[in-house]
């Protein structure tokens, strides 16, 4: 891809601010990418429970960025991010990379308010399913309508998931962004019966459907495909702008 996108015909699901771009870069920029990643000193990673991760572009805040510049290598890529899609106010300034091992992933969360309500996830490697779920005060909210006038439109909030192939790029905003909560089952198989870019199960040659329980999720010549087999590592960079910078420790 080059140039400035026209995101329309790239938004999936029914909420017209999830984004999905398949194949964002080539094979060799998703290859140059892991050898910088692997290439960070052993410092740089940080371990947690069920993930290690590097944080790039400096110390996030509550009340903003106290910041360190990106490597340059960090830099190509998000400029590349932020003029083609040109839904961030400002360039990106804040990357965090995930390393996700195949039974490994992330607890259902929302994004901190320090950052701007955009959010854009690179995959690499390996394919991975991400789960979106309405914020539990949303529904809470919907429940309370409904009691109320069982027309309300307000219960389209539904979850639903995205399937991350490598080399593609995840953008969500605006609804999405504060209304949903998004994770990654601690598995390493990922079921796809709520995946909205079915086109990406069809075309993804590492799917596995060995899962019986329901209906199949799309059908590939005489294959039913319901769940894929993470096999491999995935990392990720999650892209995004504070907009809130800090020179000094001392103006918090």
């Amino acid at each position: 891809m080059g140039g400035k996108q026209d995101l329309k015909e790239f938004t999936v699901g029914s909420l017209p601010t999830v984004i999905y771009l398949p194949s964002f870069i080539s094979d060799s920029e998703q290859a140059q990418l892991l050898d910088q990643v692997y290439q960070a000193p052993v410092s740089k990673w940080k371990s947690l429970k069920n993930r290690r991760l590097q944080n790039w572009g400096g110390v996030v805040h509550e009340k903003g960025l106290l910041p360190q510049e990106l490597p340059p290598w960090l830099t190509k890529i998000t400029q590349k991010i932020y003029e083609e899609t040109v839904l961030f106010p400002a360039p990106i300034n804040h990357v965090l990379i995930n390393e996700y091992l195949p039974d490994q992933g992330i607890m259902r969360h929302q994004d901190g308010p320090a950052y701007f309500p955009v959010v854009a996830i690179l995959s690499l490697w390996s394919p991975v399913v991400m789960n979106f779920s309405p914020h539990p005060n949303l529904t809470t909210c919907v429940h309370s309508a409904n009691d109320s006038d069982n027309n309300n439109e307000s219960n389209i909030h539904n979850p639903f998931s995205v399937l991350l192939r490598p080399r593609s790029l995840l953008i969500f905003k605006d609804a999405a962004y504060s209304d949903y909560l998004h994770g990654i089952e601690n598995s390493n198989v990922h079921a796809l019966d709520k995946v909205v870019n079915v086109s990406e199960v069809l075309n993804h040659e590492e799917l596995d459907a060995t899962l019986n329980s329901g209906g199949p999720v799309a059908t590939k010549g005489n294959e039913e495909l319901h769940a894929i087999h993470r096999t491999g590592t995935r990392v990720s960079l999650t892209c995004r702008v504070v907009l809130k910078v800090h020179k000094n420790l001392f103006k918090f």
